[in-house]
């Protein structure tokens, strides 16, 4: 099990109609251990594509000091939402399992990021 936080650094959406779907957004993150909060141990990318004006389906990248965790999975709300972990190279080379989610905070968005890996 690997547990992180995050902070959010920048959000970006490209919109592509106003019903929302094909909408993508890209949200940047700075990773911290959960001891340590001063000094980033990484970094990750969610790039989601939008389905309806709620739902979107993500993919993310977690950069990390020993390797890279990459999850997919759809979202209704970025509050609490579990992804599957798809791969991995380093360390987490051909990682499986869930990623759960918990945002702390939002102004600036801040989560929770546990990965329990299986594989």
């Amino acid at each position: 099990m690997v547990r992180l936080t995050d902070v959010q650094q920048s959000l970006h959406r490209v919109q592509v109609s106003e019903g929302g779907m094909g909408d993508l957004e890209i949200a940047n993150l700075r990773l911290f251990g959960t001891s340590i909060q001063s000094r980033a141990i990484g970094k990750g990318v969610l790039t989601c594509t939008y389905l309806s004006r709620t739902q979107r389906t993500c993919n993310g990248t977690y950069l990390l000091p020993r390797g890279m965790i990459l999850t997919a999975g759809i979202l209704n709300t970025r509050l609490l939402y579990t992804a599957a972990i798809t791969g991995g190279t380093g360390l987490y080379d051909n990682a499986r399992g869930t990623l759960t989610v918990t945002a702390k905070g939002l102004k600036p968005r801040r989560e929770l990021l546990l990965f329990r890996l299986s594989g």
